[in-house]
């Protein structure tokens, strides 16, 4: 019977799905997260008669023939693009990034990465980086004998001394958008890298060009609505239960079967 095989093919995604739905849940409190969705496709069909196949001399024809589905299969996992509500911190390198973008900072291959988690700090050479320390692009140095700095919304980065009046300009924090920013590959501490599907980075100044702006003392939460998780948790078990309760009932016609006497 392929009832077997189809509802194991929907227990699996099932499953999928509650992982997916366990995953956004977790990262309920991760600055900058944004929630993931399953998305599933119908597998292939059986075709025992083909929709317009002739069956009479007439041109008689099957207006809908009969096709068996196989199943279901993951489509994709994507993510849902949506802006978290800002936290206030009051922190001189807490930067959230209100509207499209991200900065841009060097992971330890060399490469470039990407983020929304706006929680910076300064290295012991006065670098503004991540949280790991991965050196945000570009570089922006904050000398020791600072006493404060500000970060305006262009991203501009101003140190001020005891020794002076006015502020100096340290330098200037840019964003990064893409194309189809679903298609950026995740590798985990709040990190993107560019991939084909991606497109390629566009960097630009914020505010410019369709890229956020930059607010001082704020953090972007997460974007993750538990209300909605919980519900397609709930739905996921159910799906999972139904199609449990599919094999259990072919077993027993299975059963039915060969104690035919």
């Amino acid at each position: 019977m392929k009832a077997l095989h189809i509802a194991a093919t929907g227990m699996a995604a099932q499953q999928m799905k509650v992982d997916v739905v366990s995953n956004n849940l977790a990262n309920m409190s991760t600055t900058g997260y944004n929630a993931r969705r399953a998305d599933f496709a119908d597998l292939h069909y059986q075709q025992m008669a083909r929709p317009g196949t002739i069956t009479a001399a007439d041109g008689s024809m099957l207006p809908t023939g009969i096709q068996i589905g196989l199943g279901v299969r993951p489509a994709s996992v994507s993510v849902v693009l949506a802006q978290g509500s800002l936290s206030q911190t009051n922190g001189d390198l807490d930067l959230a990034i209100e509207g499209a973008g991200y900065l841009e900072v060097t992971l330890p291959s060399g490469a470039s990465g990407y983020t929304r988690d706006g929680a910076l700090k300064r290295s012991p050479d006065g670098l503004i980086v991540t949280a790991d320390g991965h050196a945000v692009v570009p570089g922006v140095t904050i000398p020791d004998e600072t006493t404060s700095i500000a970060i305006n919304a262009a991203g501009e980065v101003y140190a001020y001394f005891e020794t002076q009046v006015e502020p100096e300009l340290l330098g200037q924090l840019t964003l990064t958008r893409f194309s189809n920013e679903k298609g950026l590959e995740a590798i985990g501490s709040n990190l993107f890298v560019e991939t084909v599907a991606s497109g390629a980075p566009m960097v630009g100044a914020p505010g410019i060009d369709g890229l956020g702006t930059l607010r001082q003392g704020y953090l972007e939460e997460s974007s993750v609505d538990a209300v909605r998780e919980v519900t397609e948790l709930i739905k996921a078990q159910r799906g999972y239960e139904l199609n449990a309760k599919v094999i259990t009932a072919v077993d027993q016609m299975l059963s039915a079967t060969t104690q035919v006497r």
